[in-house]
């Protein structure tokens, strides 16, 4: 059975990839988009009052970036994960590994969330660390998993976790000043 481009329509079709008859393609999609999207505009509503006021209190490394940095990095970030996400769920591969892939992904993105309000909204960088650490675990494996679907997934994703290594030596830094 022949499916026309644009049931595939925007990201199989372009590389001429086809789904499994029977796999669910759109709902995955959706949900990878409007998670990503929810944790960076929550994370984002929840950071930007703390930088002028609490943040700025805090004793911070000499190898802090620039308050500036933060939203264009962050913003290429999801939109690289997502969009690795959406090409990892969306590949000619077995289905038990992209269920997997995109397991890890929310697991990795819930965690990602939950470092936001545990630094800032609760002002607990001990907590931050805790998390962050997690996350850093949890990325290894997202991009394990990745590998096994689209091994250049997983490899787009080493900006990532070179932010969020920066992102840990700061909080660590930040959590052993204070």
């Amino acid at each position: 059975m022949s499916m026309s481009p644009a049931t595939n329509f925007p990201f199989s079709a372009a590389t001429g990839e086809s789904q499994p008859q029977g796999t669910p393609r759109w709902w995955p999609v959706v949900a990878i988009i409007a998670a990503t999207v929810a944790t960076a505009a929550i994370g984002g509503l929840i950071t930007a009052p703390r930088i002028p006021t609490w943040y700025a209190t805090l004793p911070k490394p000499w190898f802090t970036p620039p308050n500036w940095l933060f939203a264009p990095v962050w913003t290429m970030l999801y939109i690289v994960m997502a969009a690795t996400a959406i090409r990892v769920w969306l590949a000619h591969a077995p289905l038990h590994l992209r269920q997997t892939a995109l397991l890890m992904f929310f697991v990795q993105l819930a965690l990602n969330f939950l470092w936001t309000p545990a630094f800032f909204g609760l002002r607990n960088p001990g907590l931050g660390l805790a998390v962050i650490a997690l996350l850093w675990m949890a990325i290894l494996l997202t991009m394990r998993a990745f590998h096994a679907v689209r091994p250049w997934a997983a490899w787009a994703w080493l900006p990532y976790l070179a932010w969020v290594s920066y992102a840990t030596a700061l909080n660590a830094a930040i959590f052993s000043s204070i």
